[in-house]
């Protein structure tokens, strides 16, 4: 007996309708994956890293700030991730972007939430890495750490007295770690 599975395309599941719950989904390899509705903490540190990324980005026309836009970082089967919070350089990406970004981002940022398992954040770095993103943060709410991936699966991580930059990614942008938990 043969079983065929049948994969939902990345157009596909754009055009479906956000879950009533509040729950976030994402096209993993074709299949929907559906994750817990995010918390108050998530969203406000979550919110606090658009505004910190905006104030550099936005007034100096470097680029696009986007909370959860979804990006095609895979195909045949697709892959939609939505990273919490992702910057894209006006140099990649001149024009607003529309629907799924096919370009992934220059900065992707994933915040903790306490439903997250680990093999799925690795597993989510992976893809950004392999999809050519540059600057992975992964953000600890509840430690108020910040883990630092530049092309490898190496992370460096920083605590609340470090500074973090946005390197040669974004170049301009530096603020202690403790101002993504204010």
């Amino acid at each position: 007996m043969t079983t065929i599975t049948q994969f939902i395309t990345a157009e596909e599941f754009m055009n479906m309708p956000e879950p009533a719950d509040g729950s976030k989904q994402e096209l993993v390899r074709g299949e929907i994956v559906t994750l817990p509705p995010i918390q108050s903490e998530h969203w406000l540190v979550q919110g606090q890293i658009l505004w910190l990324l905006k104030n550099l980005v936005t007034p100096n026309r470097l680029g696009w700030v986007m909370p959860e836009a979804g990006v095609c970082i895979e195909t045949d089967p697709d892959t939609v991730r939505g990273p919490d919070v992702s910057y894209y350089s006006i140099s990649r990406v001149p024009n607003r972007p529309q629907g799924y970004n096919r370009i992934p981002p220059d900065i992707a940022v994933e915040v903790l939430s306490p439903s997250d398992r680990r093999r799925a954040i690795q597993e989510k770095i992976s893809e950004y890495i392999a999809a050519g993103t540059t600057l992975i943060w992964v953000v600890d709410p509840v430690a108020r750490t910040v883990m630092v991936y530049s092309g490898n699966m190496r992370g460096v991580e920083l605590g609340e007295d470090d500074t973090i930059t946005g390197g040669d990614v974004l170049p301009g942008f530096a603020c202690k770690v403790a101002e993504f938990f204010e």
